[in-house]
């Protein structure tokens, strides 16, 4: 595993003046590489042949571009030595954690990580003290979790990933136990899915209400978790199916996908802000105890607001989430700030904050 120290004192060897932030070229790349130049940071993307055209084309984002064959070969030394040359800090998201991999974050990464490198595994369902395992220690409302198929007594969804694009989603929504055992098997059989990956998934309540995506961002260097603003997700073809007429949809009996392909901006009541920002400030609270030094930069707690004004929790991300709409739309960094920006800017204005204080250490891991 390494350590806080280990990346501490590699560090020491960098010059601060003159630090990239490096990012994985997918999913908020460029949301990540625009708040940074409008701080004035430098950046690198690493890009994976084939994927590279969208940050050629965004000139003003990028200063360095690394091509490899995949993704997984920044863990290559002689990649992670020219990253370290050139004083980058990595910042995650999800294409970050999915490509490069767990085992090899914690214990082959030997780059300085914008956040807690041994957290990042808590958001898989499989984990030991997971995400469901920290909402119920916060005392947070999630959906209920049915431990075996037979138990299903009502509408839920089924949680499981595409057995070939991993990155991707092939949730499907279930009313009974025959139900399941149906749309399984012609999802199995259709390489949808595999058992394997069936028999490891989670069956959750379907909770019916309103969703909302609550963006965070934790720091060491700052008392209080702050409450970014909120985005909801577009997912294909789920999005726009529900825009047909019942009629229509039972003709075709479309097979439905929560493939996440877009985002639009979101407000809420203000009644409810006293809820999201307790929500928040608990969960922050419990990973600072559960995985110290707990959470460092941005979160995501994904979330359903019932007919009856409560929170329940569906899914959380523990790193970068995908939010780029929040750069344009969010009115709540304006109220703390005086300016509307995102989770990308608001990244770079810590690691700049950091370098000033010379506290680089406490928000890299």
């Amino acid at each position: 595993m390494i350590d806080a120290d280990t990346i501490s004192k590699l560090m020491k060897n960098y010059d601060v003046q003159n630090v990239h932030l490096a990012v994985i070229g997918s999913h908020s790349a460029l949301e990540i590489m625009d708040g940074a130049k409008d701080e004035g940071l430098k950046t690198v993307c690493i890009c994976q042949k084939g994927r590279e055209l969208p940050y050629l084309r965004f000139k003003r984002l990028v200063d360095e571009i690394i091509l490899l064959d995949k993704f997984s070969d920044l863990l290559f030394k002689e990649n992670q030595d020219k990253l370290r040359e050139i004083n980058s800090i990595i910042v995650p998201h999800r294409a970050f954690t999915a490509y490069v991999g767990y085992n090899s974050i914690e214990s082959e990464l030997r780059l300085p990580i914008l956040g807690n490198r041994n957290l990042f595994r808590a958001e898989e369902r499989t984990a030991n003290k997971n995400q469901y395992y920290l909402l119920e220690r916060a005392d947070i409302k999630h959906p209920k979790i049915y431990g075996k198929y037979s138990d299903i007594d009502g509408l839920a969804i089924v949680k499981i990933q595409e057995s070939t694009r991993k990155l991707e989603r092939a949730f499907f929504i279930v009313s009974s136990a025959q139900d399941y055992l149906d749309k399984s098997q012609n999802k199995i059989e259709e390489k949808i899915i595999t058992k394997e990956d069936l028999d490891s998934s989670v069956i959750e309540q379907f909770i019916v209400g309103t969703y909302f995506n609550f963006n965070f961002f934790t720091s060491p260097l700052t008392p209080e978790t702050e409450f970014l603003g909120i985005e909801r997700r577009l997912q294909t073809n789920l999005n726009d199916l529900n825009g047909l007429p019942a009629r229509e949809q039972l003709e075709f009996e479309p097979q439905v996908r929560h493939i996440e392909i877009g985002h639009t901006p979101a407000s809420i009541r203000e009644s409810m802000l006293q809820k999201v920002f307790e929500l928040g400030d608990k969960f922050a609270n419990t990973v600072r105890k559960e995985y110290p030094p707990g959470l460092i930069g941005p979160f995501s707690l994904q979330s359903i607001v019932t007919p009856d004004l409560e929170i329940a929790v569906y899914d959380v991300s523990l790193r970068v989430p995908g939010n780029p709409i929040m750069a344009t739309t969010s009115p709540y960094t304006k109220y703390s700030y005086g300016q509307t920006f995102g989770i990308g800017r608001r990244i770079a204005m810590e690691v700049k904050k950091a370098i000033a204080s010379n506290k680089l250490s406490a928000i890299a891991t």
